[in-house]
């Protein structure tokens, strides 16, 4: 059994093809004889024709995906898409993408797209020529490979959703800390704030206080593809404050290194579960390579390590960043540093090792937002897709 897929086009008339191709005494045969013999209202399946009377080799079954109900939409199902799939398969066959000695054996099911405000027909033709053409070629090739689908699956951005970060895969990325404590605010803020891949949110304890974890779905509204960390502190009921933030669409939940070992396990083990990352806050916490000793005893390991010196010792302690080869040497973590960064010493904290950059009110109460968010982007990495093309692939 083979699978592909294709979209090519754009507006209504847009193709989207998947197909399954499959020697007829298999799973796929059987499933073209089922689908054959079976019909279902709204999306009767159809043979691929060249002309009526001529079936393609291999043979091809085209079921639409969207349900049809008028007989304008029919038309176009029997008309240009079913024209346009059937000479797709023998143009296949001709340049070899199809074996012509398989030609017999295998059997094609193409699962077509016809949006219900679809009209041209020219274009409904092209489209789903070349999406099926492309979609047999990747089929019978394999594509794509698990290297190039793990490769892309950070970098790719869905039509209809953008691009959603689940994972920090390419650090160093700044954080900018919210605390600000008026809803208002804060979105007048995010708006001012430059789209980059490498900025991240963290949503502070005072803003969660205030207006909930929740406060994350109208942050949404703003920055839908942001990655928000929310910043719960949370010093007890470890699992519970990591599913709250997980049912809030948070991308991260944050607990302290102060709270009970149990606790801490159970947040890690919670977000894991939830999908989201767990950051450990080491705010106050004198030897923080203890702490991450007794969690990897119990087996676990936060997703970021989080070195934070409080803004009311920052001229009394050492910069964070000082103990990031201390963490990193023994330990297999992301590590973020907060406290006292400045444009003029970020590059040193990214040089010791930073993969978190964590900025607060030098951003959020800053003149000029952008200007000052745009300071500390000059030091992290390009935006994953400057460089692509939108057709790649």
């Amino acid at each position: 059994m083979r699978i592909g897929e294709a979209l090519i086009g754009e507006g209504y008339e847009v193709a989207h093809v998947d197909l399954i191709v499959g020697e007829k005494n298999g799973p796929v045969g059987m499933a073209f004889a089922n689908s054959l013999s079976q019909l279902s209202v709204g999306h009767t399946p159809l043979l691929a024709v060249i002309r009526p009377n001529l079936i393609t080799k291999p043979a091809a079954l085209i079921i639409p995906k969207v349900t049809v109900r008028e007989m304008e939409q029919a038309e176009l199902i029997f008309g240009p898409a079913q024209a346009a799939v059937a000479k797709a398969i023998a143009d296949a066959v001709e340049e070899g993408i199809v074996p012509t000695e398989e030609a017999e054996n295998l059997v094609v099911i193409v699962s077509v797209f016809i949006h219900p405000k679809a009209s041209n027909r020219d274009k409904i033709y092209y489209y789903n020529y070349g999406a099926t053409k492309l979609a047999l070629r990747r089929a019978m090739e394999g594509f794509p490979d698990v290297d190039t689908m793990l490769y892309e699956k950070d970098r790719s951005v869905h039509p209809f959703v953008g691009r959603k970060l689940t994972k920090l895969w390419d650090p160093p990325y700044l954080q900018i800390a919210i605390d600000l404590p008026d809803l208002e605010e804060v979105k007048s803020v995010l708006g001012k704030i430059p789209p980059s891949d490498h900025i991240i949110f963290e949503i502070g304890t005072p803003l969660v206080k205030r207006y909930g974890a929740e406060v994350i779905l109208e942050l949404r509204k703003e920055r839908p593809d942001g990655f928000f960390v929310l910043d719960l502190k949370t010093l007890d009921t470890g699992n519970l404050e990591a599913r709250m933030a997980a049912d809030a669409t948070a991308n991260a939940v944050v607990v302290s290194g102060l709270a009970p070992i149990p606790t801490i396990v159970k947040a890690i083990k919670e977000a894991k579960k939830t999908g989201i990352l767990s950051v450990v806050d080491m705010l106050n916490v004198s030897n923080p390579d203890s702490v991450l000793e007794k969690l990897e005893k119990e087996g676990v390991m936060p997703d970021v390590v989080e070195l934070h010196r409080a803004i009311d010792v920052e001229n009394k302690e050492r910069p964070p960043w000082v103990k990031i080869s201390e963490v990193k040497g023994s330990f297999n973590v992301l590590v973020a540093v907060a406290g006292g960064l400045r444009p003029e010493n970020i590059n040193q904290a990214i040089n010791e090792g930073a993969d978190i950059l964590v900025v607060g009110r030098s951003i959020t109460k800053a003149r000029d937002v952008e200007g000052a968010v745009r300071r500390f982007l000059q030091y992290m990495k390009p935006d994953t897709d400057q460089f692509r093309i939108m057709t790649d692939f």
